[in-house]
C-alpha cells in the first residue's frame, strides 16, 4: 500500500457509516498522533471530498481506501485495499 494518497493528509480517530465514502470523525493535530497506536488519515481535494482513508496500526497501513467522483461530486468508484494486500474495485453507476 503507498504511504501517500493524493491530497491534503489530516488525522482522524475513528469514522462512522457502512455506506461509501466513509466519514472520518474526532480530527486530531498532527502532534496528537505521536503517542496513538491507530488513528486514521484522511486526504481531501480541493473540493473537500475525501479522496483516501489509511487506517494506521503501530506505524503500519492495515486498510486503504481510495475514491473517484463524478463531475457532480457524486461517488464513481471506490478502491478497498485490505490488510493482507486484497483489492476489492466497487463501482457505483
Amino acid at each position: 500500500m503507498s504511504d501517500e494518497l493524493p491530497g491534503v493528509c489530516r488525522y482522524f480517530l475513528t469514522y462512522t457509516g457502512v455506506k461509501l465514502p466513509l466519514r472520518l470523525l474526532n480530527e486530531l493535530e498532527p502532534g496528537q498522533i505521536e503517542n496513538r497506536n491507530t488513528y486514521f488519515r484522511g486526504y481531501f481535494d480541493e473540493k473537500e471530498r475525501l479522496t483516501g482513508i489509511q487506517k494506521v496500526v503501530y506505524g503500519e497501513i492495515e486498510l486503504q481506501h481510495r475514491y473517484e467522483y463524478r463531475d457532480d461530486d457524486t461517488l464513481h468508484s471506490a478502491e478497498i485495499t485490505d490488510a493482507d494486500g486484497e483489492v476489492t474495485r466497487l463501482s457505483f453507476d
